[in-house]
C-alpha cells in the first residue's frame, strides 16, 4: 500500500519555484521514496524523524526532506532546494 502524501508549507513555496527540468527529476525521487521511505538518511538532533533524500540535477545537488509515519502510511513532503541553507531553511 502507497503512503498518502501531505506538503508542508515550505515545500510548496520551493516547489512553486523550481525549474521544469528539476521538477521532473523531483517526481522520479518522489515515487522512489513512496515506494521505500527508509531510502533518505535520517538525521539526528533537532532534526530528529528527518529523512534527506539527495539528488542531482545537471551537475546541481539538491536535497528533498520528508517525515513518515509507516503506522498511519502518512509521508509529509518537508523541504527541496539546494545543498547550500538547507539544513537552515529547514530548521527555521
Amino acid at each position: 500500500m502507497r503512503f498518502h502524501e501531505f506538503e508542508s508549507r515550505r515545500f510548496s513555496r520551493a516547489y512553486k519555484k523550481l525549474p521544469k527540468i528539476v521538477l521532473s527529476a523531483l517526481h522520479d525521487v518522489m515515487d522512489l521514496v513512496l515506494d521505500n521511505p527508509n531510502i533518505g538518511a535520517e538525521k539526528r538532533g533537532d532534526l530528529k524523524g528527518i529523512y534527506i533524500f539527495k539528488f542531482k540535477v545537471a551537475r546541481n545537488e539538491f536535497l528533498l526532506g520528508y517525515s513518515f509515519n509507516s503506522d498511519k502510511k502518512k509521508i509529509t513532503w518537508e523541504a527541496i532546494g539546494p545543498h547550500e541553507n538547507f539544513y537552515r531553511t529547514l530548521k527555521g
